[in-house]
């Protein structure tokens, strides 16, 4: 590519996006005239300059730089009958469900379709527990896309019984690296983050031996309590891919994520909200402001009157200044975690194995194979990878 096709680019796209030279400037931390004479070729700008050039205007994106989606949705049901919410509130036909007979926070059993859980319990102040975790909302949405329904269709049906709302995370997904997990945990240490939270824990991962990938890799920032009905946690989800899936940190759509986790009242309220407006920008960005924002010191000033950092600020306007619709990303139910365990743990001791065979002139892998026998659980788990969306669903 040649400069002058580059510096083409650098302004079309300064243009298309509707950011000044001076706003531009102000982001990139240099002059306005610095950007006017890359701009006409009077100067040649570094290698790294020319990435930050095309990073910053990409946080300008119109074209949703940020998009919000469900990643964690608990909600108690007054029954002990686990019928009713597989099939009247989920619509999935009970008898295509996994039956296990334990569960997990003190319930009994469990009811089970790849990641989504109904724990079930004969204690009426129990009932039943519907939980879906990130893969569940996805996996879910799956099946509300095949239904023709939303999350306020079903939120509809769970109202309808008196579902009773235990715990709800909004996910903020930063797609273009607005956010810096870093930039806020040291605002944190620095007393830069105005917060009716108390408290604050950050961690930080990465690998012994560093590769090329990434040089500070794997930042996380929880602000408020983790017991508390209400609290935040940020963190560079590039890296958790990398880390779960060992996905390019290049090659994921999302950089950053910004996650809101609402219990009891507050999840209820949020639900409410998300109803009334449709708007989960207006639901997600309110919440931040009401507890948290993060500001630039100023000795002169109490720390009342402390500006609000310009980063931050950017990222609040994204959410505010314009709407932002629920964000769906439908998933069908596959077998590749399992399959993924198999290839990490058992593939290679099952390779060895079947190399001794070749040597020895033994049958030790295929006589196994022959004489497996398939349990009800995996019989179950086999029709449900083979069954189409459409037979699970109950109409």
């Amino acid at each position: 590519m040649s400069q002058k096709t580059w510096y083409q680019q650098l302004k079309e796209k300064r243009l298309e996006y509707g950011v000044s030279q001076n706003k531009l400037a102000v982001h990139i931390g240099i002059s306005r005239q610095y950007i006017s004479e890359i701009e006409t070729g009077k100067v040649t700008p570094s290698d790294s300059l020319r990435v930050a050039l095309f990073d910053v205007l990409e946080q300008f994106n119109p074209d949703a730089p940020l998009e919000i989606l469900f990643d964690y949705v608990r909600i108690r049901f007054l029954t002990t009958n686990p019928k009713p919410v597989i099939e009247d509130i989920l619509k999935l036909k009970m008898e295509y469900m996994l039956h296990e007979d334990y569960a997990f926070y003190s319930y009994m059993e469990q009811y089970v379709f790849g990641d989504i859980v109904v724990m079930v319990s004969p204690d009426e102040e129990k009932g039943c527990l519907l939980e879906l975790k990130g893969k569940g909302c996805r996996q879910f949405e799956n099946f509300l896309l095949a239904q023709q329904r939303t999350w306020f269709d079903f939120f509809m049906d769970v109202f309808r019984v008196g579902g009773v709302f235990k715990r709800i995370d909004l996910a903020i997904n930063d797609k273009t690296g607005i956010l810096d997990i870093p930039f806020l945990t040291n605002k944190c240490r620095n007393e830069e983050c105005i917060s009716v939270f108390r408290s604050f824990k950050s961690y930080r991962s990465g690998e012994l031996v560093q590769s090329e990938e990434k040089p500070d890799m794997g930042n996380t920032l929880y602000i408020g309590s983790l017991k508390s009905d209400v609290y935040f946690c940020a963190y560079e989800k590039d890296y958790e891919q990398y880390v779960k899936h060992g996905t390019s940190l290049e090659d994921t759509d999302i950089k950053n994520r910004f996650e809101i986790r609402l219990k009891n009242d507050r999840a209820y309220h949020a639900v409410v909200d998300l109803m009334m407006y449709e708007d989960a920008g207006r639901t997600a960005f309110s919440i931040i402001n009401r507890y948290i924002r993060f500001v630039d010191k100023d000795e002169k000033k109490r720390r009342s009157s402390w500006k609000v950092n310009k980063d931050w600020q950017r990222f609040l306007d994204l959410g505010v200044n314009r709407k932002i619709y629920l964000t769906t990303k439908p998933e069908p139910y596959t077998f590749d975690k399992t399959i993924r365990w198999l290839a990490r743990q058992v593939a290679p001791t099952w390779k060895l194995a079947t190399k001794l065979d070749e040597i020895n002139q033994t049958s030790v892998i295929k006589d196994m194979l022959a004489q497996a026998k398939l349990t009800k659980r995996h019989q179950k788990l086999l029709m449900q990878q083979v069954l189409a969306t459409d037979e699970v669903i109950k109409r």
